[in-house]
């Protein structure tokens, strides 16, 4: 894989243009396409700006650091493999930078599960962006532990390959709000149900 393959960019926001490396295996950044409509609709959902994101499977930070760019609040990076852990915190202090801000984002290099299980919330924005061969019993387990730690009207954004069986929103107390296939992904945008929250 050449250089250019494993960077990518943050799309718009106050750190547009800026540049972060991707980890060379083990994760699939999202496509710049599946992140420019994926924002387009949380931004008009009213979504990001102030909001305190959480970037489950981080891979690169690239979801959560272009949330941080386009006006969200604080956001928490969880990936488990060091490596690429130490190139999310890397594309941090880039994307801080970019925004002359103070690093508004920390990175937490653990399971998914055991963070969700220390995690103070609430949350605002939620990535789930698993490997493609998570399978749907952790997916659900996921879900289901990040249940507690969502505000009233969060947004939880789940994308998984096309063929992937959707996920169980019900079992963690989730509405479906839409849902659409780019390509090999698909993405499904989720709030907690009335009778959660």
């Amino acid at each position: 894989m050449s250089y250019r393959d494993r960077v990518t960019r943050i799309i718009a926001g106050a750190a547009r243009g800026a540049r972060l490396d991707v980890p060379g295996a083990g994760t699939r950044p999202t496509s710049d396409r599946v992140r420019e409509s994926l924002f387009g609709a949380l931004e008009s959902m009213d979504a990001i700006d102030g909001a305190r994101v959480l970037d489950l499977y981080a891979g690169s930070g690239a979801l959560g650091l272009e949330a941080w760019s386009r006006g969200a609040q604080r956001v928490d990076l969880v990936e488990i493999s060091r490596t690429a852990a130490n190139i999310v915190s890397r594309n941090v202090t880039v994307v801080a930078k970019a925004m002359s801000a103070e690093p508004a984002a920390k990175v937490h290099q653990s399971a998914v599960r055991a963070y969700l299980s220390r995690a103070q919330g609430p949350f605002d924005l939620v990535f789930i962006d698993p490997p493609y061969d998570l399978d749907d019993a952790a997916m659900t387990a996921d879900l289901v532990a990040l249940a507690a730690l969502l505000s009233e009207d969060a947004v939880v954004v789940i994308e998984r390959g096309k063929r992937a069986t959707p996920p169980d929103l019900d079992a963690a107390g989730l509405t479906l709000l839409r849902e659409k296939a780019y390509g090999d992904t698909r993405v499904w945008w989720a709030e907690p149900s009335g009778e959660q929250a």
